[in-house]
């Protein structure tokens, strides 16, 4: 279902200035606001700290390590 929703100017204002590009709708700038306030899934968390323990065991590569391993 597809709805109109009146807002203020200021608030326009303020959505425009969230937009990642400009073609982006206000509805994908609300959706981005709305997940970055969700909390995390449990097989997010999972998977952040599965990724901290790599890195602290030294199984990640650097920038400039990467680059020399792909000869860029």
């Amino acid at each position: 279902m597809v709805t109109t929703i009146q807002i203020s100017t200021e608030l326009q204002n303020a959505l425009t200035k969230r937009k990642l590009f400009d073609r982006e709708t206000y509805e994908e700038v609300i959706w981005n606001i709305i997940e970055d306030t969700m909390e995390l899934s449990e097989e997010t968390k999972k998977d952040i700290e599965e990724a901290r323990a790599e890195i602290k065991a030294g199984k990640s590569y650097t920038l400039k390590q990467a680059k020399k391993e792909l000869g860029i």
